[in-house]
């Protein structure tokens, strides 16, 4: 267990959210909201006048703060940036696309169900199990 992810343990870590606005006031009525002292938020509501580029740049910084332990995406705006939710590979942030009112949830785009699928398929390849 060399390989380790230390998650920060300061007085506590964040969940980041990139959705449609129903389910961000969802989660900030939940206590999920945060500002900082330099007015950034853990959240990005998305409608129809975000841009791709501003979804990008959200997620970019999201899954660099060190303050954050969870980044929740709506999977409808995840498959806007799909190439760049399937290329991240660390453990901490944790990446979590769930569904929205508007969107049900597709379990064959979810990058993260896939590669479970993918570790199990190996795994019972490598130990004659299939």
């Amino acid at each position: 267990m060399a390989n380790k992810v230390q998650v920060p343990t300061r007085n506590s870590a964040l969940i980041a959210m990139i959705a449609d606005e129903d389910t961000i006031t969802g989660f900030l009525l939940a206590g999920v909201g945060n500002v900082d002292l330099r007015r950034k938020t853990n959240y990005l509501i998305v409608d129809s006048k975000t841009t791709v580029k501003q979804i990008e740049e959200a997620f970019k910084e999201f899954t660099t703060r060190e303050d954050i332990a969870i980044v929740m995406i709506s999977q409808y705006v995840a498959n806007m940036i799909r190439f760049l939710v399937d290329s991240y590979n660390k453990p901490v942030p944790a990446i979590l696309e769930i569904p929205s009112k508007d969107h049900p949830y597709d379990p064959t785009h979810d990058s993260v169900l896939s590669r479970v699928k993918y570790l199990f398929s190996a795994e019972s390849v490598a130990s004659g199990k299939r």
